[in-house]
């Protein structure tokens, strides 16, 4: 529709308000979870209902030492789902029977100590905190690895023997999980010789009674327009089946750009006390593998396509030393997640030579699967240490670099010939090594789509102009993938958006990659307290659309279930073409009478006192530009300016004759004028205002329509003639974020957005030849 637009909006939802709800049964298979210490791995997915013992789940899981334990956990309230989509709290179980058939395989079973055991957690009847231990051996019907078991909530016993236990009080549980345990399983801390395996299946999972039917959110949002981007690591836990149908309930479509992870997918093997990648058995672990296969179904069932995304980065403490990218002084690249994550070489072979195997084990998933090849190199880069130093100087990149290479000591400084040598050809090995990433996935796929991701803030860091040559390297251009992927969290969460819009644009400049065959990834909110960060995410999302990429994702689904982030998208009048950035003719404006007004509710009390509340922070000014029509010639330049601003319906700009600059009347503007802002040392943006008194009681005027040229800056009373931007809407872009408690000031001149107050113009030649001046009202415009 010609000048409409769909505008993207969101709410953080932290309940449902009469939204669409059904009914499940309690003990659902999609809703059950897993957990388990590292570094064990476990998973759940659905089995088909249409099975012959009904509905069900299976859980796969290996085991590295005689301590681990995993648990099968049903929580009686869902702590995971996005609140349009979850469960409701019902924490009594005493009208409950819960049954299912029990089978497994490489376990501890049922008959055994330690074998499986439903754990209670919650409070007695006389509220205090317990854990009740059931024996589901007690409860089974059949054998040790094939049983009915069916568990009364109000008659259970916990105990190894239910004739000698306790009986448990299931009024008021917050969870409970089923223990799974390897066969050799003593509590201790033995490691294995290599990964035990094991299974279970519950299947014709049945929950009767009064107790036995929960509410459960069952909103599907209308498709718009956005992706979603997943990460294994966060999601493992669940069963695919509920990931994917959370991600087409939320109107995410296209495909799902899902991050294998760098901590639960591989395979590991005991050495010196400690666990290491290992290929003995395959590449993927066998609950990762089952999992991935069960994902891979599901999205393909709901026309939702993968994105099978691997990054350059592996949990460390099972990473081999030599595989690991160092500093110059030896130290190995580690990120500030707790525990650490590190990075590995691009030089290195054995290193690379996994990462290569890995994605051929996903992307066979995906064939298996029926699903179209899509894969990502997530995030390839040259670890740059927070002081400033670049970790490629590890063994394999002394060697692929030429040995005794040149110190780099801060990536941030100024740096020499040698220096920047050095990182270009640094770019080249990096270039290569995921040339080589992408030519084993199309060798496994040849129809494959390949991408690369790019975390904009890293590789094309402000304060390091120069990293880019080792970490957004020349070797990537257009067409060395088929779609870049674009990243740059942290400039969004900070409200940085210039220097969202300057990376871009230095990305596109370096690579090539034209705006249809673009990606952009518009987020992340690491805590759940700082949710207000959605706002920006939402804004960079929309932008993204604007521009013309090809898909924008929102990541990720675990913080969009969290803090609730509902997106949808409303029909809107375009902002942008609703406002002419044209002034109106300055000859006629020039004589225009003003009137500046507030709204001010007041209430009188019968004693003659009054009670005052201002509704506006800021006045809104009343303009009438009629006595400045002098002449014929004046009357028609109105009317023409009149019709091409539609009447009332755009705005323009108009120069107020009595206030239109940040000094005095006649002054001329000058860089300490007006308080722009204090540093914080993270915020890079601020909004010119001109202030009307002084202290806190002056009032403040948002300057939204600077003169173009105007413009002066300061820091700490020193004008900066470089080192920032105007981003629009009066905001100040700094390319760094001032330091913290730098004292920013501006000058400037301004106009003021208005737009006619009427529909209709009247101008009678009569009257006009008479010297009565005509009548042209404009209202200003809030932006």
């Amino acid at each position: 529709m010609s000048g409409r637009k769909q505008k993207l909006a969101y709410w953080l939802a932290d309940a449902r308000r009469g939204q669409e709800a059904r009914f499940m049964k309690r003990f659902a298979p999609t809703h059950w979870t897993v957990n388990f210490p590292r570094p064990m791995m476990a998973n759940v997915v659905t089995t088909a209902a249409d099975a012959p013992s009904g509905p069900g789940l299976r859980v796969d899981a290996v085991f590295y030492g005689s301590g681990d334990l995993a648990g099968l956990i049903w929580e009686a309230e869902d702590r995971w789902s996005h609140a349009l989509l979850a469960y409701e709290t019902d924490r009594d179980f005493r009208d409950c029977v819960l049954r299912f058939r029990w089978r497994s395989g490489g376990l501890r079973r049922l008959d055994e100590t330690h074998g499986p055991t439903l754990t209670i957690e919650g409070r007695d009847a006389e509220g205090h905190a317990r854990a009740w231990y059931v024996r589901l051996w007690n409860y089974a019907s059949g054998g040790a690895e094939d049983a009915v078991v069916t568990l009364d909530f109000s008659d259970l016993k916990s105990g190894f023997l239910s004739s000698e236990g306790e009986a448990v009080w299931a009024g008021d549980v917050d969870r409970m999980f089923i223990s799974l345990a390897a066969p050799a399983y003593d509590g201790g801390s033995t490691a294995f010789a290599g990964g035990v395996e094991g299974w279970c299946e519950l299947s014709g999972i049945r929950c009767d009674g009064a107790g036995s039917v929960l509410r459960v959110g069952d909103v599907v949002l209308p498709e718009h327009g956005l992706s979603m981007a997943t990460g294994y690591d966060d999601c493992f836990n669940q069963t695919p089946e509920r990931i994917v149908a959370s991600i087409h309930a939320l109107g995410y479509r296209g495909d799902i750009n899902h991050y294998v992870g760098m901590s639960h997918y591989f395979r590991l093997e005991p050495l010196g006390g400690g666990f290491y990648i290992s290929l003995a058995g395959g590449v993927l672990n066998a609950p990762c593998a089952a999992w991935h296969a069960d994902f891979a179904r599901r999205a393909k069932a709901l026309g939702l396509g993968v994105i099978w995304s691997l990054s350059y980065e592996l949990f460390d403490a099972h990473c081999w030393n030599d595989w690991k990218q160092r500093a110059e002084d030896g130290s190995p690249a580690l990120t500030g997640w707790s525990p650490p994550s590190t990075l590995l070489s691009p030089a290195h072979d054995g290193a690379m030579s996994y990462l290569r195997l890995v994605a051929g084990a996903f992307v066979s998933i995906g064939l298996s699967a029926g699903l179209a090849i899509k894969f990502q190199v997530g995030e390839p880069w040259w670890w740059v240490m927070p002081d400033g130093r670049i970790c490629l100087y590890d063994d394999a990149a002394r060697a692929a670099l030429g040995g005794a290479l040149v110190s780099v000591p801060d990536v941030r400084r100024v740096l020499s010939g040698p220096e920047k040598v050095l990182l270009d050809r640094a770019g080249e090995v990096l270039a290569a090594s995921t040339a080589s990433l992408c030519g084993w996935v199309k060798g496994v796929a040849p129809g494959a789509v390949t991408h690369l991701l790019a975390y904009l803030p890293t590789v094309l860091d402000p304060l390091a102009p120069e990293a880019k040559r080792a970490n957004m390297p020349l070797g990537w251009a257009f067409p060395a993938f088929d779609v870049l992927q674009l990243e740059d969290y942290d400039w969004v969460t900070e409200g940085r958006e210039r220097l969202t819009a300057r990376g871009v644009e230095l990305a596109v400049e370096r690579l090539g990659y034209p705006v249809e065959e673009q990606h952009y990834f518009s987020g992340f909110v690491l805590r759940g307290e700082d949710a207000v960060q959605w706002r920006e995410i939402a804004a960079a999302a929309e932008a993204a659309v604007r521009r013309g990429t090809a898909a924008t994702f929102v990541w990720a689904l675990p913080q969009v279930a969290r803090d609730g982030f509902t997106c949808f998208r409303l029909d809107g009048e375009d902002d942008v073409q609703a406002f002419d950035d044209v002034a109106f003719p300055l000859g006629v404006g020039r004589e225009a009478s003003v009137a500046p007004a507030f709204s001010t509710q007041i209430v009188e009390s019968v004693s003659g006192h009054e009670r005052r509340s201002s509704d506006w922070a800021d006045a809104r000014l009343s303009f009438d530009a009629g006595p400045g029509v002098r002449s014929e010639a004046d009357m028609a330049a109105l009317i023409a300016f009149f019709r091409a601003r539609r009447g009332a319906a755009r705005g323009f700009r108009f120069t107020d004759p009595y206030d239109d600059r940040s000094c005095g009347i006649g002054g001329v503007p000058g860089p300490l004028d007006q308080h722009l802002g204090l540093g914080d040392g993270v915020r890079a943006e601020f909004p010119l205002s001109r202030f009307y008194g002084v202290g806190e009681e002056a009032q403040v005027r948002r300057i939204t329509r600077p003169v173009a040229g105007t413009i002066r800056v300061a820091v700490d009373g020193i004008e900066r003639v470089d080192g920032w931007s105007h981003a629009g809407l009066g905001v100040i872009a700094f390319d760094v974020a001032p330091v913290e408690g730098a004292m920013l000031t501006a000058g400037f001149r301004f106009d003021v957005p208005v737009r006619f107050a009427e529909d209709r113009l009247d101008i009678n030649r009569a009257t006009f030849a008479a010297g009565e001046a005509p009548s042209v009202p404009l209202v200003e415009i809030r932006e």
